[in-house]
Order: C-alpha cells, then structure tokens, then sequence
C-alpha cells in the first residue's frame, strides 16, 4: 500500500507496504429473522420490545421516539423499564450476520458473537480517533489479575452515522475449533466486518471472550447476544447465514499434462501426454511443465449435502474450463469464471482444464467452492486466490487529508435506481478535511454529488501504470442522486427538473481558494453568476453549504434534495431517503421550502428569491 499526504500543497510519501489476498466474500444468501413479536429471543427483559418506526433526537441524549407496528426490535432503558441483555433461541457456529441499527445520542450496546466476544454499537459521530469502544469496535479483553484490558481492536476508520439514522454492518465469523477431546486447535476470527459499506476489520484472530462475556469458556455454538443495559438502541433487517454443513471433498484426482497452446478444448483422443499422475490435491505444482501447456484434471466430488453450489474457477495466465455432473458450468470462453449447479448427495465427476498461453508468470490454479449451509473455501493453489475478487494489479495508493486537500480525478457515481450504469463525473474536484468529511463537486452541473466520512481517496485506478484518470472515496459514502443541475428555472413549482443544459447558457468558472485552502465554486446559468461555498461542520458533523445567487431572475429554484422519502421533523430540519441523512435549513432567503413528488421519488425544493441560501448536511 501507497499512502500519501497532502501537506502544505505538497504531496508526500509518508509510507510502504504491501498487502495482498483475495478476502473473504461474505454470504449473500442470509435467511431473515423475524421481527414481529420478541418470540425468537428467551425471555426478553422489560426494555425490549418490536415498533414499526423510530427515529432520535439530535440534542436529546439516551431517548428513541417509536411507533406502533412491527419489524424493528427496539431497547429503551431507563428508570422505568431495567435494562436486560437479548438472547436468541438458536446458538451459532461459523456465522454471517448482517443487520441495520441506529443509534440514541450518546447511547451504548453492542453484539456478542456466540455470548462471548462483542462488536461495539456505539454513538461514535464525528469521532476523529476510533479505539475499541467506539462503533465497529471489537472490544477489549480484561483479566483482573494480570491486565485489565487488552486485546481490543478500534476499526480502521470511523465511518459512523449520526443518531437517529439507519447504519448498516456485516460480520462475517469463524467460531473456534476444538478436537474429539474438547481441547480448543484454533482460536475465533473476525473473517471480515463491514460497517456501512467500508471494511473496518479482516482477518482478526480472537484469543478470547471479550469484557462482559457470558463466560470466560469457548464452545463451538453459542447465542447471539444484544446488550441491553446501556443504551437505547433500534435494530431492524437482522439476517443470518450459519455455517453448519460439511464441505464437498475433491477426490481420486488425476492429471494428464499437454504441450502445446490450446484456445479451446481439444480432441483428447488426438493427442498424447507429455506427463500424467495421480495428485492429493488440485495443484499446479506439476514437474517439468513446458512454457505452453494444458492441464487436465479429473476427479470425484464427494458431495455430503445436496443443494446448489457455486465454483468460482482462477487460472494464472491462460483460460479455464470446468464440467460437475458431466455439465459444463465453465466455458473456456468466460471471462467470469463462475458457474453454478444443483448437486445431489453422492460422488459426482468433475472435470477441469487449465491452458497456459502467457510465457511470463507463475502457473497456478484455484477453485473455491460455496453450498447450502458452506461457505466459501478454497481448493488449489494459494497464489491462485490472490486478488481473486478485485483482480488489481497493485494498490491500493491511498491520498490523506490531514490538511484542506484538493484533488481533481474522474468519479463514477453508480445509479441510483440501481437500474443503469451510473455516471462518470469527468469534471470532479474531490475536497478532503482534517475533519474526516470530504465531497466531490461536479463543476458540470454545479451541484455535490456524495460527500463521505473516513479516509479521503483511494487514487490507485488513476494513478497505477497508465490509469484510467478515476479516483474513489475510501471512506462511507452518501450519494445525492444522479448528477443534476441545483439551480433551474421552473415555469412551475411542479415542472419536471432541468436535465440538460440547453437553454440555461451554463458555464462554469473555475473556483477560488481562501487563506485555509478551501475552495468556492463559481458558474453562469440563466444570466446570473452563482457562489458556491462547502465547507466542513465542526466536530466531522457534515458539511454547510451556503449558494450566493447574484440579482437572481425570475421562476428560479434551488433543488436541496431527492430521495426515496423525505420527512419534515421539525420547522427547519428534514429525514432524506429513508433516514440516510439530515438536511438542516439555516436560510432560506425568505423562501419556503417545499416537498413535492418527481418520478416516483421525493423532492426538496426551494425557490430562489433572495440572493442567497444556507443549509446543512448532517450525516
């Protein structure tokens, strides 16, 4: 890894490393738990119970407001009501679990893994330096005799949400493992954690339960475990993937080597072997390979639980070819070497071909294989499986911002109806904080389009070998929808919104840099020239922006915000998309925002009659 500073408007090299493999998948099959009485817990204590909605309040510690129905499960303790910890009725082993809560202000719970080791929950907004008590955190160990906490791992960055709003993580966990006498032969991990999208945590080894355990004990399945004495608390979408089923085993493999280059599969009753073996395992650790060859490998898989599998083929410079039950799952042809299929308990044939075409590199094949109730393992060689799911050649090349930093690069902002292809912004300035909150602004449309919290940009598709010019946040993202112009010209305040530029005699001017290096941004449209200033909220809160229009013309308005839902919670302040963000109206220049619908979707509009507007991004 390349990580780079700004300092100054120098750009330093500040460290080295390397780091490579393919990662863990998480499951993408999870089964639902369902939410609408507490019946999958045991005995739920008083503070517990199931809502329909629930929302915080920004300067009102420890308290959720919550309305009846179901499909959130919400604590609230207090006074009134003791708080009890949550157990579910089933105990886990190896485990994905993925969930959506939110957080009270200043409220603390957090996620017991099998009872026993916890992942911190945990009002955390605005955090510059995160430890193992803050969200996302695998918190601590502690012995009263030797030390009194150890252990604990803060997560990579802070990419915590604001209370009130809708947080997302994923866990994927490897119970540990014990022999046929109970001794314990490996310890727990932390396979991978994400928390609103970012990887926080991979590969993290657990040498024991963490504070507050249920017991100091390891055991192959255990609960799921909530806290409930500490902090309100809302959780919703709870899924799980358990692990419990035993793995499909490659046996009685044989190989048969071929010289030549091979585009497709060949006539084998043609041709003669340059060499041919028995092998333990998938491999291509084979003696006296020639530069081009191809390797055919058959075997039996022994299949112990019926159902459909996944095999995900990786061939180091050349082509792949697999067939399972004497179906062809992998074409030679695929450039997504992945194939699926339906298997019944039993020996079924496998068939595999690796043609090695580039002279340069080492030869290496791997398979890696996930079922029903299995997850992804691999089988074959390790160098095979590095970057197996990104495929990048290096990276990644890291830019900080510990100063007001700029960098301008292309972005791709994916669509947000999940229908299309996403934008390519080709005229975006990335501004970066000491903050830890950054955005990028889209000077051809004169508009934000995400802003994010966390590490600043990771350059490497730009910046390695050629590039590509592209640049992407490292932290957690908020997009704003499809890129659109702020400023239009309505005929109505029910016109459709502007979506080109004929007609609006746009021209963007650049920026213009102030004493602390943050930029205001400056464009023509409809006749008028618009300021456009954003800047960092104190404490890592989000961002205020502040449009100066000059002698505004008529039938103008500013559009604020779009989103699946938005919902006025107060007179000033509004919920977008679904509690993913807050918008705070510090002035409207006189005007009355309003909420209209567009296309199926939520609109926050304003008209523009002073000369300028202010509001806030809180995230």
């Amino acid at each position: 890894m390349v990580r780079l500073k700004f300092s100054a408007n120098k750009l330093v090299v500040t460290g080295l490393a390397w780091a490579c493999g393919a990662g863990i998948a998480l499951a993408q099959a999870p089964g639902a738990m369902p939410l609408k009485d507490l019946s999958s817990f045991k005995a739920p204590g008083e503070s517990w119970k199931v809502v329909g909605d629930v929302s915080a309040d920004l300067k009102k510690a420890n308290q959720l407001r919550t309305s009846e129905g179901t499909g959130v499960l919400v604590n609230e303790p207090g006074r009134r009501r003791k708080g009890a910890d949550l157990y579910t009725n089933f105990e886990h082993g190896d485990m994905d679990l993925e969930l959506d809560y939110m957080m009270a202000k200043g409220a603390n719970s957090g996620v017991y893994l099998q009872g026993r080791y916890e992942v911190q929950l945990n009002d955390s907004w605005g955090t510059k330096k995160a430890t193992s008590a803050d969200n996302g955190g695998i918190y601590e160990r502690w012995d009263e005799k030797t030390q009194k906490g150890f252990e604990g791992y803060a997560p990579r960055q802070n990419v915590s949400r604001a209370p009130g709003l809708w947080q997302h993580l994923k866990v994927s966990f490897q119970a540990p493992r014990f022999d046929a006498s109970g001794k314990k032969i490996a310890n727990a991990k932390i396979l991978r954690m994400e928390l609103n999208g970012v990887t926080i945590h991979e590969n993290v080894e657990l040498f024991g339960p963490t504070r507050g355990a249920i017991g100091n004990n390891e055991v192959a399945s255990g609960p799921l475990r909530i806290q409930g004495d500490h902090g309100a608390v809302a959780i919703k979408d709870i899924k799980i993937t358990n692990y419990n089923k035993p793995r499909p085993e490659l046996n009685n493999l044989k190989y048969t080597v071929y010289k030549g280059r091979f585009e497709q599969e060949p006539d084998f009753t043609s041709l003669s072997p340059a060499t041919e073996g028995n092998v333990a395992q998938l491999t291509s650790d084979l003696k006296q390979l020639p530069k081009d060859f191809l390797i055919r490998y058959t075997g039996t898989l022994h299949v112990k639980e019926p159902g459909e599998y996944t095999f995900n083929l990786n061939t180091a410079g050349g082509k792949g070819l697999m067939k399972v039950n004497n179906k062809l799952i992998v074409p030679a042809d695929s450039r997504n070497q992945r194939g699926t299929i339906t298997l019944p308990a039993g020996n079924v044939p496998v068939e595999l071909l690796y043609a090695k075409m580039v002279e340069w590199g080492k030869p290496a094949v791997g398979l890696t294989v996930e079922g029903p109730g299995i997850r992804e393992f691999q089988i074959g060689d390790a160098a095979a499986h590095i970057n197996l799911r990104e495929r990048e050649p290096a990276g990644p090349i890291l830019v900080d911002a510990p100063v007001n930093t700029i960098l301008r690069s292309f972005m791709d902002i994916p669509s947000q109806d999940g229908k299309g292809r996403g934008t390519r912004v080709v005229h975006a300035v990335n501004v970066g904080s000491d903050e830890q909150v950054h955005y990028t602004y889209d000077q051809d449309n004169g508009n934000i389009v995400q802003v994010w919290r966390g590490g600043f940009l990771d350059a490497t598709p730009m910046w390695y070998s050629r590039g590509n010019g592209s640049s992407r946040p490292v932290g957690a993202v908020q997009y704003f929808g499809d890129p659109a112009f702020t400023i239009a010209k309505l005929t109505s305040d029910k016109a459709s919104w502007v979506s080109d530029t004929a007609g609006t005699g746009f021209r963007p001017k650049g920026y213009e840099l102030d004493e602390q290096d943050q930029p205001t941004f400056i464009y023509q449209v409809y006749g008028t020239t618009v300021q456009d200033q954003v800047r960092a909220l104190p404490g890592g809160e989000g961002i205020n922006r502040q449009i100066t229009v000059q002698n505004p013309g008529p039938n103008l308005y500013a559009r604020l915000a779009q989103g699946s839902s938005i919902e006025a919670i107060s007179k000033d302040t509004y919920l977008i998309d679904g509690k993913s963000y807050y918008l705070r109206m510090e002035d409207a220049g006189g005007a009355k925002p309003m909420v209209r619908d567009s296309n199926g979707r939520k609109e926050l509009i304003v008209p523009v009659q002073g000369n300028k507007l202010n509001y806030s991004i809180l995230f």
